[in-house]
């Protein structure tokens, strides 16, 4: 089973329930939860839901580590055999679309690149700067480029180093058939897409329960390991306004507002995207998703019966 859909729509409930009623594991697809500085702040489940259920890749790497969409695939596959081989329901949740399409559709023959390709590339951009760095990855890749903002560093530096490393760009790679797809799997997917009023409003409420249930503490502690400012965990949605707020440069309502707007925002790329790209069997788009929506459990059940027949 896949649950999918933006911030605060209520995959984590609704993935917890299922796996209670069909014996399954809940698997983490939000490429944040993986981190385990960041439980409040990226809204991790917590001790009482993770008691209930089995929940896997939740807060198993360190913020100063990167995961790909490829690195995941694999880690979410290990899981989803494992829980299989237990007789168990693997339920992948989360709202990392790239990951849940990696999943489910393949990955890209794009083969990894050594970490001196990446440091130069990096080295690169430090020396010239974005708009110059930009400017070099049209001359290389004009395909990647246009598809590239300038202030995209992370996704520039990618397309850079896969060229150095490989004498093929970024776009003539993701031309090619993708690979791995699905590992024989047969997937079944439930989409959120709850009003937008009503999502915003969940967002606002939980961005607020976040701080007074200590999130304030967590961007301090974050602050603290002094990372890469360009590594995944230090872009967590609502993160760098907490963070502002911690070394004094910005005042406490404006980083609890900025916070929030970040994370409406972010719904919103979320839901743009899970509507082009993520075909589902089941999109709930009436309300705030209940936990026990008889259709979603019958759906289910009907899909268990189908494919174990």
């Amino acid at each position: 089973m896949v649950v999918a859909g933006p911030t605060a729509s209520g995959k984590s409930a609704l993935a917890l329930a299922i796996a209670e009623k069909f014996s399954g594991d809940v698997i983490n697809a939000d490429s944040m939860q993986l981190y385990r500085e960041l439980r409040l702040i990226t809204a991790r489940p917590d001790d009482a839901a993770l008691s209930r259920a089995p929940h896997r890749l939740y807060g198993v790497l360190p913020a100063s580590e990167r995961c790909s969409a490829g690195r995941w695939v694999s880690l979410a596959l290990a899981e989803i055999a494992d829980t299989l081989a237990q007789g168990r329901l693997p339920v992948v949740a989360g709202g990392t679309g790239l990951y849940l399409r990696a999943l489910m559709t393949g990955l890209s023959r794009i083969p990894s690149v050594a970490a001196p390709y990446r440091n130069a590339a990096e080295r690169r951009f430090e020396d010239i700067g974005a708009a110059a760095f930009h400017a070099e990855l049209a001359g290389i890749d004009p395909i990647a480029a246009g598809r590239i903002s300038p202030n995209d560093r992370q996704r520039m530096v990618r397309a850079r180093e896969v060229f150095d490393a490989t004498g093929r760009t970024l776009s003539g790679w993701q031309r090619e058939p993708p690979e791995n797809a699905g590992q024989g799997y047969q997937f079944a997917t439930i989409l959120l897409a709850p009003p937008r009023a009503e999502l915003y409003a969940a967002i606002d409420s939980r961005f607020a329960a976040m701080i007074e249930a200590g999130a304030m503490d967590e961007a301090r502690n974050f602050a603290q390991l002094r990372l890469d400012p360009d590594l995944p965990a230090a872009k967590a949605i609502g993160l760098r306004p907490l963070m502002a707020h911690v070394a004094g440069e910005i005042p406490f309502a404006q980083a609890q507002e900025l916070g929030q707007r970040e994370s409406r925002r972010y719904a919103k790329r979320q839901g743009t995207w899970f509507r082009h790209q993520i075909i589902s069997n089941i999109t709930h788009d009436t309300k705030l998703i209940e936990s026990n929506d008889d259709k979603i459990f019958s759906f289910i059940s009907n899909f268990l019966l189908t494919t174990t027949s």
